[in-house]
């Protein structure tokens, strides 16, 4: 269900959101920034399915395993093997 709200800002502010984002797509835009901030539903949603994307966990893991070392590279530390 949708409710609409009535807020108030700089007009600074409006004038950039109708020239950057267009006067018919203000409301969607805000949405989406406040969204994450006050729908905790949704990012727990989201972690249970990259948790279920077995694929995506086995790439994530390999990577992981392979940051320390370039790290130390990075720094010009001897990696283990010399």
């Amino acid at each position: 269900m949708r409710k609409k709200l009535t807020i108030t800002i700089d007009e600074e502010v409006y004038e950039g959101l109708r020239k950057v984002v267009g006067p018919r797509h203000i409301s969607s835009f805000l949405e989406a920034l406040a969204r994450p901030h006050v729908v905790m539903g949704d990012l727990d949603e989201g972690y249970r399915a990259m948790a279920a994307d077995s694929a995506r966990e086995a790439e994530t893991l390999a990577w992981i395993e392979l940051v320390p070392g370039d790290a130390l590279e990075l720094e010009g530390a001897p990696d283990e093997a010399g």
